[in-house]
């Protein structure tokens, strides 16, 4: 019987100029803004106060933690593009945020790869830059974020 066990993309794999679309997306729930942001010891008022937030122009109501947002638009991209193949993140450059997620949002991601190259010092892998842009069900992007990925390349067969 044959089996296919999920993982990322090889370094080989990732080609540049592709839109990779990464479904389902995720409806984010107060639950889960409100778990994140005590969790990290976040005293922010506009993540955890209704009666403060829905008082506070421009948005008056409570917002997504930003870091959570980031943190999920990286997530949904697992699946698709690092799992298992993924060696290190090496960090992460022109993270923005033009608007806010709200409780009931559903978030969509989609990763373009800018730039790729074998490493230099660590053979059998490559370093991939990752172009990430966060959408609410509306098309309205939430946030991006560039990322430098070290990628493992096909393991050569015994």
């Amino acid at each position: 019987m044959k089996r296919v066990v999920q993982r990322g993309l090889w370094f080989e794999e990732f080609e540049t100029d592709v839109v990779y679309e990464h479904r389902p997306g995720r409806t984010i729930t107060e639950a889960d803004n409100v778990l994140f942001t005590t969790l990290t010891m976040n005293p922010q008022a506009l993540h955890l106060d209704a009666a403060f937030s829905d008082q506070q122009p421009p948005f008056n109501q409570r917002l997504v933690n930003s870091m959570f947002t980031l943190s999920t638009l990286i997530g949904l991209s697992v699946g698709q593009l690092t799992q298992g193949t993924l060696v290190a993140q090496l960090g992460f450059s022109e993270i923005t945020f033009p608007k806010p997620l709200f409780h009931g949002d559903t978030m969509y991601v989609e990763t373009v790869v800018t730039e790729k190259r074998e490493s230099k010092s660590r053979p059998g892998e490559g370093v991939v830059t990752l172009a990430h842009t966060a959408r609410n069900q509306h098309g309205d992007i939430v946030a991006t974020a560039t990322r430098n990925a070290l990628i493992r390349k096909t393991p050569e067969e015994s």
